[in-house]
């Protein structure tokens, strides 16, 4: 009845955008955080919403549904076909300026004219952080949700940045690229090789005065203190949940966009909560709790 009414009732809590359904609105957080559910089973190329996988697999078929009223050209794409259009009317109409770079669309030309003046116009809604390109944004959103895209294809372990999953290949892979100055030792990552460092300066620095538990990072000692006290210092910038801990907050972050990392590879059922997944494959193993 509140579609027929036409009433908004659900808001985005991070640009107070509005919609009347629950459905309309996940599908809308994911563009926040750049969260990709739908995934062709060809290429492995994922998608935010499951128009834009049909769409791609209309592409990769060869279907061209979308002609051009002009000259009759067909195209694949509503995009493709926009695009085309900018052919009849005059190609590259926008210019930047200082190094008469050219482009089809004023957004294209907007985001390099921010970038090379080094302005952050796109700001995090959750932390307030400042970002130069949409791209930059939807990158750092994935660490306020766990949001991993990047999935290695020997041991599925998945990643927020590509850049991540590359250290990990190197890390099987045996390389070892960085080396302690002081002892020459040899690591594969640059966190191992920090964490090695505090070896020559003093093992655990960071001590708790209450259970004598020690840690490397001060970081770890904080939030291990702030579990003790049963204080909640993370909240939910949606719904204002408090929360000890960062991991908390990051899986509960899972249940506003929809998001379902946990996959069964039995049957692709995908769920938000690795313990759910793990109750669900009781069903394919005949196990019980």
């Amino acid at each position: 009845m509140r579609v027929r009414s036409g009433k908004r009732a659900y808001n985005c809590r991070i640009c107070s955008k509005l919609f009347t359904t629950k459905g309309s609105l996940k599908m809308h957080m994911r563009l926040h955080i750049g969260a990709t559910p739908y995934k062709c089973e060809i290429c492995n190329k994922q998608f935010t919403q499951l128009s834009n996988l049909n769409e791609h697999m209309r592409v990769r078929s060869g279907k061209r549904a979308y002609n051009c009223r002009i000259c009759s050209k067909l195209f694949t794409t509503k995009g493709s076909l926009k695009m085309h259009m900018r052919l009849h009317i005059g190609a590259t109409p926008y210019k930047c300026e200082i190094c008469n770079k050219q482009f089809t669309q004023l957004s294209n030309l907007n985001e390099h004219m921010r970038v090379r003046s080094g302005k952050r116009a796109y700001n995090c809604r959750i932390c307030s952080k400042l970002f130069t390109t949409k791209g930059s944004l939807k990158m750092h959103m994935r660490l306020h949700i766990g949001a991993t895209p990047y999935k290695c294809e020997i041991c599925n372990k998945q990643f927020t940045q590509l850049s991540n999953l590359n250290e990990h290949m190197r890390v099987r892979s045996g390389k070892r690229a960085y080396n302690c100055r002081i002892c020459s030792k040899l690591f594969t990552t640059k966190g191992s090789l920090k964490m090695h460092m505090r070896l020559h300066i003093g093992a655990t620095p960071y001590k708790c005065e209450i259970c004598n538990k020690q840690f490397t990072q001060l970081s770890n000692l904080n939030e291990h203190m702030r579990v003790r006290s049963g204080k909640r210092a993370y909240n939910c910038r949606i719904c204002s949940k408090l929360f000890t801990t960062k991991g908390s907050l990051k899986m509960h972050m899972r249940l506003h966009i929809g998001a379902t990392p946990y996959k069964c590879e039995i049957c692709n059922k995908q769920f938000t909560l690795k313990g759910n997944l793990k109750q669900h494959m009781r069903h394919h193993t005949g196990e019980t709790p």
